[in-house]
This record gives C-alpha cells, sequence and structure tokens, in this order.
C-alpha cells in the first residue's frame, strides 16, 4: 500500500546523538485531515528525525477510541505540567496513583521511540496497547497525527506558548536531553527557519487554533496557566465533566504549581533526564527537567538582535490570523 506520505532527506546542522539525521515529511492524502474544508489543500511539511520515516504510516493509522484523552503541544509548552493536570482531573483526583505511578506511565509519549534515535521500544505500538481510557501525549503537527483523531473525536487539550520562551528553553532542552553540541546561535536561526524537530512551530499552534471552537477541542495556552492556573482550573473540569469544590481545587493548584512539580520525581522526570543525559553524552551534568518556568525568560538569555528577529517572524507568520501569543 502506499504512503500517504513524501519524505525527503534533509541537510542539517542540527544533528546530535539523539537524533543524528532528519527528513521532512509532507502529508498528501488529505482524506479525513480536518482543515481540508477550510480550504487548506497542502499541509505544512513538517521536520522529524529520520528515524520516523518508519513509523508515519502506523501513526496515521493508529486506532484512536473515542474514552481517549490527547494532550498536544510543540516541544516546551507546558506538556508534563498539562499532563499531571488533565490526569489528576480525569480521573477524580486520585493523588496517592499520581505519586506511586510515574507519569509517563499515566500519560504516554507517543512517539518518543519513534524519533530517538537510541530508544529501541516501539512506543507506538506500547501506545496502542494501553488500558482505556488512555492517555496519550504527542509533539507531532497536526498533519502527522493519527487520522481518526479527526473522525473518532476523543478529547484533546493543545497549549500554546510564546515562541522566543520556547526558544530558550527547547535549546537548553535540546542540548542536555538531546545531546545537542552546536552554538545557540545555529538553534535559534534553525527556529526562525523552521529546520528544528516538529516544525514548523507557529503553524503547529494555528492549525489547533483553526478548531478552538470543536467541543473535543481545549486550547490553553502556558502563560494563562503560570499567569492564573486556578481560574483555568474549572475551565478543564468543564471539559472533562467533572465537578470539584473550591477547597478541591485550590488543593490541586497547589499540587500543580511549578515548585511542588519540579520537587515531585514522577512530574520531574528524573528517570528519563538521568537515562536521556547518560545516552546522548552528557552524564553528570547538571540539568532539571522542569527548569526555569518563568514568563519573558527570554529576555535573559535571548540578545537584542534575536528578540527582534524573533518578533519579526512571530508577526510574520501570524498574519491574517485572529491568533496572538499571550505574553
Amino acid at each position: 500500500m502506499a504512503s500517504a506520505f513524501t519524505i525527503t532527506d534533509i541537510e542539517t546542522d542540527l544533528a546530535c546523538p539523539g537524533a543524528s539525521s532528519f527528513v521532512q515529511i509532507q502529508l498528501n492524502d488529505l482524506t479525513d485531515y480536518p482543515l481540508a474544508s477550510a480550504g487548506v489543500n497542502t499541509p505544512p511539511a513538517a521536520i522529524v528525525p529520520a528515524k520516523f520515516r518508519n513509523y508515519a504510516d502506523q501513526v496515521r493509522d493508529f486506532r484512536v477510541y473515542d474514552d481517549d484523552v490527547w494532550i498536544v503541544t510543540y516541544p516546551k509548552c507546558g506538556t508534563t505540567w498539562t499532563q499531571e493536570m488533565v490526569w489528576l482531573i480525569a480521573h477524580d483526583l486520585d493523588y496517592q496513583t499520581a505519586r506511586d505511578v510515574n507519569l509517563n506511565t499515566r500519560s504516554h509519549f507517543l512517539e518518543i521511540g519513534a524519533i530517538a534515535d537510541k530508544i529501541p521500544v516501539d512506543t507506538v505500538t506500547v501506545a496502542a496497547s494501553m488500558k482505556r481510557p488512555r492517555h496519550i501525549k504527542s509533539h507531532l503537527p497536526m498533519a502527522l497525527l493519527p487520522r481518526q483523531l479527526w473522525t473518532v473525536k476523543p478529547r484533546i487539550v493543545y497549549v500554546a506558548r510564546n515562541p522566543k520562551d520556547v526558544a530558550v528553553s527547547y535549546l537548553h532542552h535540546y542540548r542536555m536531553i538531546m545531546g545537542y553540541r552546536g552554538t545557540k546561535e545555529a538553534f535559534f536561526d534553525g527556529l526562525l527557519e523552521d529546520r528544528v524537530m516538529f516544525c514548523p512551530q507557529i503553524r503547529h499552534a494555528l492549525d489547533f487554533w483553526t478548531l478552538k471552537e470543536e467541543p473535543n477541542v481545549l486550547f490553553l495556552t502556558y502563560e494563562s496557566m503560570k499567569r492564573d492556573l486556578r481560574s483555568v482550573l474549572p475551565k478543564v473540569c468543564t471539559f472533562f465533566g467533572k465537578s470539584f469544590t473550591d477547597e478541591q481545587l485550590d488543593a490541586l493548584a497547589v499540587h500543580l504549581s511549578f515548585d511542588q512539580m519540579k520537587k515531585n520525581p514522577s512530574t520531574n522526570n528524573d528517570q528519563m533526564v538521568r537515562s536521556a543525559m547518560k545516552m546522548n553524552g552528557r552524564e553528570g551534568e547538571q540539568f532539571e527537567f522542569m527548569r526555569k518556568g518563568i514568563v519573558g525568560d527570554f529576555r535573559n538569555e535571548l540578545s537584542e538582535e534575536y528578540i527582534e528577529r524573533f518578533d519579526r517572524f512571530i508577526e510574520q507568520q501570524l498574519a491574517g490570523s485572529d491568533f496572538k501569543y499571550d505574553l
């Protein structure tokens, strides 16, 4: 059977031990593609590690159930934070299981084994065999996600974040988790040219913004969660058909605070971080998965030149859209 994709090898200066080569992947078969009715006849080509060529069709044909919960983000947009929030709300604030079972087991990363060179596990198959109701996270752009998401319509939570803060957080992640040894300038240039893994970044968010009125899609921003998470929680509860007392929501907000999440081995991904750093040549170096979590931290690490370049890039990419990043 012919593939739904055209996959092309690309040259890159962003290779690293975690992903030694990359491809550009274009979806050609728009059957069930949710934006086709909006006149989007050519989804943007995406950048993923070359290993994904062996899994693209398997992910596209992944069986979706209506009681699934999907958390989709571009990397470093509050994914882990959202996973813990969503799992607890959907599971009636079961803190005991949340303490006893690692978050990555409770909320499975669909494509990690399909993109990481040194992870031998077929995580797509593992996700397929999870006990229902399944919680699944993905960084894949819309065009690479399972086609049944748009026909079965399980609950999908999407989170967007200001690309300048993403740039800084993603650089640290890419260096320490993926083993990248190149310059920060090459990495930032790659983001500005949509050549980094899971790019195009802004289109990633815009596609889901188009679906924000769909009853099974909840679109959140990292900044609104940082500004006042307590006020976001009732919205998430309503999305999942749950109701809790003010006292319960107050306690949940404390549990989900950055300081508490960072101290929690289940949510700070301690084991995964150490394993990845060992595999990718960073063993013994100091790094925590939940690093700062500060809105506007880009001002401490991006030069004025790069801030201006990102501002122009964001303005150009958002032209014609009513979406604005929540700064």
